[in-house]
This record gives C-alpha cells, structure tokens and sequence, in this order.
C-alpha cells in the first residue's frame, strides 16, 4: 500500500519549502545573489543544509525559485494597479509605475533578480523574470493600440524596449544617484517610457500625475 501523506505533513512541507524561499529572499537582499548559498539560507531558515538540498539539488535551483516567487508578486502588483486604471493607456502607465516604485522600494532585491551580473547558469534561470515583465508589458501595450491610443508599433518589440529602458533607468552605473528622490524617478522614467511608445507630452504628464496621485 503507497504512503499518502497527511494534510499536516503537506502542510509542514509546504511551509519549509515557503521559508527556505524567505531566507534565501532576505539573504539576497542584503547582499546579492551571490550570497544566496545553501548553507547561510539553512541556517538562516532554521532547518538543515540537507533539508534545503532535498527541495532545491544546488544553488541554481534555489535561485529560480526564488526569481519565480519574485516574478510572480511583482506582476500580480502590476496587474493590480492597471486593473483600477480607467483605461488601457492609463493602465499601461499604472504597470510602468508599480514596477519601478516597488523596484526601488526594494532596490537590493529586485537588482539581484532582474539586473545583478551573474554566472551564465544563474542568468539563465534568471531571466524568467524579464521574460514575465516583457510579457505583461506587451499585453498592456497591445491593448493601448488596439484601443487606438497608441501608434502602430510591434508590441512585442516594444515591450523588451521598454524592460530595456527601465532596468537601465533604475539600475546602471550610469543612472544618476535620485536618494531621497525616488517619487521624481518614478515620475520621469514613466514619462519617459510613455514618451517612448509614442504618446504625446501633454497627454504622458497628465498620465503619470494621475498615478503619482494614485500612488
């Protein structure tokens, strides 16, 4: 007769699974991916370095889990703000916004998930979350010109351009340090972005005060 595993035990494994996720978040938090190592998350989880091998074989496999998990809740937030937009265009700008403003919310974290240089093999895992974002931007945008509120355009293109613009803007060694100011970078990388896929100036910054007020 085959084991079948109670309710409580589903849970409790369930439940381990969901802190080792947690320490192995927490830890690339403060320092990267790089610090995301079996060893420091178990202790970290309170559980065993083997018992984090036997839901995740090596380190690769614990990063996309947790790219996955981090994925997963950065869209739901997306779709969560544009859902509320009167529009598909404002909806669009809603997407744009609750990215960045939770991206640097959560500077270190969403960093080490989308832009952190890395080895190959975690990359790899890794671009899963670029590979959401650019899908639901896609949708947003395609709504847009199906709507006729944007020009004609390949959304698809469009949207990796647009991931494009705003890792860069958040995240390179070349965006400007905005300290204190992340509400204005917020403002001027939606802007920017709107500008982008070919709305007019007036109509983008009456846009993106509408969300800022929103926010």
């Amino acid at each position: 007769m085959a084991y079948r595993r109670t309710e409580n035990v589903v849970r409790r494994l369930h439940a381990r699974h969901e802190a080792i996720i947690a320490a192995a978040r927490d830890t690339a938090s403060e320092g990267g991916m790089a610090a995301v190592q079996i060893v420091p998350v178990a202790a970290r989880a309170g559980v065993a370095a083997g018992t984090v091998y036997r839901y995740f074989p090596g380190k690769t496999d614990l990063v996309a889990a947790l790219v996955e998990q981090f994925a997963t809740q950065e869209i739901d937030a997306m779709r969560r703000a544009a859902d509320v937009a009167p529009g598909p265009l404002s909806a669009l700008s809603a997407a744009i916004m609750a990215f960045a403003s939770r991206a640097l919310r959560a500077r270190r974290l969403a960093f080490a998930a989308i832009a952190e240089p890395v080895e190959a093999e975690l990359d790899a895992a890794r671009m899963q979350v670029r590979r959401a974002l650019a899908a639901e931007f896609s949708s947003r945008i395609g709504a847009a010109i199906g709507g006729g509120h944007l020009p004609e355009q390949d959304a698809t293109l469009a949207a990796a351009a647009l991931v494009g613009l705003l890792v860069g803007g958040l995240f390179s060694p070349l965006a400007p340090d905005w300290a204190g100011r992340e509400r204005d970078q917020v403002q001027s990388l939606t802007l920017m972005a709107l500008r982008s896929l070919g709305v007019a100036d007036a109509r983008a910054r009456g846009l993106v005060v509408a969300g800022i007020r929103n926010q």
